[in-house]
């Protein structure tokens, strides 16, 4: 009721002189209209018209614009109701009030819009008996329902108009905005029923409520109804003006904030709404019941709190909601149940990768440890080899193992701190770090949580994410993880951290420290043939829609793509090759073409085209100086031949074949060894000064470096400059040093095996390599012999033969110097 009054006093009584006068009794209002017998009815929203009011409607349903310029037209006469369903464009009558009030339109305006806009006033209340038609508007037979008031000179007529002139002028008081004129207007009102009219027109009432009194035919009734909802409006005035009176007038604006706040919040608790207090205590409600530290709990509720003085439409209530909903949904001391059937989680860890014996047993231990201890602090876990041999693959089974939620994040590229350790809410857009984000996701405080490429990890002036990870990967501090965002501490102990990486290079040092490194070697050829048969072939006949028995792979094909067709350590392009396969065999099923069930190793060449890799294969030793070494590569091991040659010069050294620092440095360390040891050899160190050596490895647009070739070199040397043979099918690999010593050196499982593939059955080793061919499993070794060695003059007695090479070359060496 509070602006009503101003709008019937100002704000109409200016458009026209054809409704200046607001308040005519009912009779006089009444008097010289004749009323049709059917009456075209107009749907309003959000209002009741009551009899005696004159108020503006706008216009915008084409059939009200029709019914208006019709009625308009003629006798100016409508039926006006309201809506129940406000929803509806088109109401029908079951969509309206069956008790309206029967106006006449003063004044009609058509807007630039298309809208249009009358200005009416109500007549006398009226009931719907039928509706006539509803095309192309709304037209009904109704009867008109009398005022029911007792004599103007009853008693009780007297008393309750009395009481609603007193509630209608503390009204007027307690409310400044209504003009001085509205208590002249309701001082010179003699009617009881246009009293309550005008009055129930103006108080604050819901639709329903305003309707209610608008259909009440017991004028005592009716007055008795609009003077309890003028005492509400009284108490809810007086309200305000109790906290307006609490308020300085010099308060600044976050004071003024609240003011109004406490305003609209004292208007809800007087009208049972709800409010955005209500949020806040049921955010609090549900924090009660939570698992969070005490610590915790007492910053959440001092952060509801600061939300509870806070304006709901300031920039900053969103920011403090989001934050309490956060702490709210992150799992404090929640936990899933982990699985300790060793044996079940060995089935699974089997069934889902194939070999990786290592990461498999450390999963099986850090297991039993924890079903033995019960709290035992998660291990920092690196997975650490070449691309594609399952490495976040088997995050996954881990996860599925223990029965843990699994989570993951792309390290890859990751070049702001903030990503890890969150922003300060202070900053616009600010969020908590993808750990907390990913904690969150998860619904447990101990899921498997993979970090995925953390080698590849960037660093600029915003910051080092690597170093931020410190804190994440250290058991001793990650029980109190502060993420910038969060603001209070957040135990990750109890996570599986399983980071991934393809190389060493690209860790921090300090972060190196804090993992355990699990290296995953390439998958060798059996490896791989095992990992087609039992996992790629299954999975892409299913991708493709081919049952088991459209199409059969047989153990020449399979290695016939693994040899001929990829070059990894992995086998994602192996599965690439698989599925190109089975899609031209797809393509041949869907057409109903005919086509080879049995693919063998022909049809593989004819499907896929010639072989993209050659591998070498060991020929012979008929040439001096020409030796087969073992290299390893991302890709697996690789035979590589070591090849020299002398003609007449000065004695130097000329190295080819892309080969990087170390690689160039064993060559010389090779060389001076053979000149040292040159009587031994039976070797005219005359020739050394008379003869340049040109040593280069194969391959030549191909880059190598490392200190495996050392004794591989040395042989050669001591071949080339002795013209003796190599001992045939022999290869070696081993470091060397400028006394002879041979020391050990990595990748051995690949080098034998790729030996192994080439035709080559005896290896010379270091003889610390003998723990690593220990652990290769007994069916790689089959076939093969091992010379353990400690000292090059070891190696060159297994090496070289006592036999000349056919042709030997005969030096000629220059006696002047």
């Amino acid at each position: 009721m509070e602006n009503r009054f101003g709008m019937m006093f100002s704000g109409i009584a200016d458009e026209s002189e054809e409704y200046v006068e607001l308040i005519p009794e009912l009779d006089e209002m009444n008097e010289g209209v004749d009323l049709p017998s059917e009456l075209l009815i107009l749907p309003i929203k959000n209002t009741v018209l009551f009899p005696g009011i004159v108020i503006p409607i706008t216009v915008g349903r084409q059939k009200s614009i029709k019914l208006v310029k019709t009625a308009y037209a003629g006798d100016r006469i409508i039926g006006v109701v309201a809506q129940k369903n406000v929803n509806a464009e088109d109401p029908s009558i079951h969509d309206v009030y069956s008790f309206g009030t029967v106006a006449k339109i003063l004044k009609m305006l058509v807007l630039p819009d298309g809208n249009t806009t009358i200005i009416i006033q109500g007549k006398s209340r009226f009931q719907i008996d039928e509706m006539v038609s509803a095309d192309p508007f709304l037209k009904a037979k109704y009867h008109i329902v009398e005022e029911l008031f007792p004599p103007f000179d009853h008693e009780k007529t007297v008393a309750i108009v009395d009481s609603l002139k007193n509630a209608a002028s503390t009204i007027l008081k307690l409310n400044p905005e209504i003009p001085e004129e509205a208590q002249v207007a309701i001082d010179n009102i003699e009617s009881p029923d246009f009293l309550t009219h005008f009055l129930s027109s103006n108080i604050n009432a819901k639709v329903s409520e305003k309707q209610e009194l608008l259909e009440e035919n017991d004028g005592l009734k009716r007055a008795t109804m609009l003077l309890e909802h003028m005492m509400k409006d009284i108490k809810m005035l007086e309200i305000k003006q109790e906290i307006n009176e609490r308020v300085n007038d010099d308060i600044d604006q976050q004071q003024r904030d609240y003011y109004i706040r406490q305003q609209i919040k004292a208007l809800q608790d007087e009208l049972g709404l709800e409010g955005p207090d209500h949020e806040v205590e049921a955010l609090r409600e549900k924090g009660r019941h939570k698992k969070w530290p005490k610590e915790v709990g007492e910053h959440f509720n001092k952060e509801l709190d600061k939300v509870l003085r806070m304006n709901p439409s300031a920039a900053e209530y969103p920011v403090a909601m989001n934050y309490a909903e956060l702490l709210l949904d992150l799992p404090w001391n929640e936990f899933t149940k982990d699985s300790f059937d060793l044996a079940r989680a060995q089935k699974v860890l089997d069934k889902d990768h194939y070999g990786l014996e290592d990461v498999k047993e450390r999963i099986l231990e850090y297991l039993a440890v924890l079903k033995l201890k019960k709290d035992m602090k998660s291990p920092i876990l690196c997975l650490l080899g070449p691309p594609g041999v399952g490495k976040t693959s088997l995050g996954k089974s881990v996860a599925k193992a223990l029965k843990r939620n699994y989570v993951r994040i792309a390290l890859g590229g990751l070049h702001d701190e903030a990503e890890i350790r969150g922003h300060r809410k202070t900053y616009i857009g600010a969020m908590p770090g993808k750990l907390i984000q990913n904690i969150q996701k998860s619904k447990s405080a101990n899921p498997v949580f993979i970090l995925d490429e953390i080698d590849k990890i960037n660093r600029d002036f915003r910051g080092d994410p690597s170093s931020a990870l410190l804190e994440v990967l250290d058991p001793e501090q990650n029980n109190s993880f502060v993420d910038n965002y969060l603001e209070v501490p957040f135990d990750l102990s109890k996570v599986l951290f399983i980071a991934t990486a393809n190389g060493m290079e690209g860790i921090h040092p300090a972060l190196r420290d804090r993992m355990e490194i699990i290296e995953l070697s390439g998958y060798t050829l059996e490896e791989k043939l095992e990992i087609a048969k039992q996992h790629l072939v299954p999975k892409q006949k299913k991708e493709h829609g081919l049952k088991s028995n459209d199409i059969q792979f047989d153990d020449d094909a399979l290695v016939q793509l693994i040899d001929g067709y990829t070059r990894e350590s992995g086998v994602r392009n192996l599965e690439r090759k698989i599925g190109s396969v089975v899609r031209k065999t797809a393509k041949a099923f869907a057409m109903k073409e005919e086509y080879n069930k049995e693919v063998g190793a022909e049809e593989i060449k004819k499907l896929l085209g010639a072989n993209r890799f050659d591998k070498e294969i060991y020929t012979d030793n008929d040439y001096a100086g020409v030796v087969t070494g073992l290299a390893w590569t991302s890709v697996g091991g690789e035979i590589l031949f070591i090849e020299s040659s002398l003609y007449r010069g000065k004695g130097n050294l000329i190295i080819s074949g892309q080969l990087g620092d170390v690689m160039q440095e064993s060559a010389k360390a090779a060389l001076s060894f053979v000149k040292s040891h040159a009587a031994q050899l039976k070797i005219d160190y005359k020739v050394f000064e008379n003869y340049d050596l040109h040593i280069h490895v194969p391959s030549g647009a191909v880059p190598k470096d490392g200190p495996s070739a050392g004794i591989t070199i040395l042989t050669a040397i001591a071949s080339i400059f002795t013209q003796r043979k190599v001992k045939a099918n022999l290869a070696m690999t081993g470091e060397i040093t400028l006394r002879g010593k041979v020391m050990p050196v990595g990748g051995i499982k690949e080098k034998i095996l790729a030996a192994k593939r080439a035709g080559i059955n005896h290896i010379i080793l270091s003889n610390q390599n003998k723990k690593d061919i220990d652990e290769i499993k007994d069916n790689y070794l089959e076939n093969l012999m091992f010379s353990y060695v400690d000292h090059a003059d070891e190696v060159l007695d297994i090496a070289l033969l006592e036999e000349l090479v056919d042709h030997p070359m005969v030096f000629e060496v220059n006696e002047k110097r």
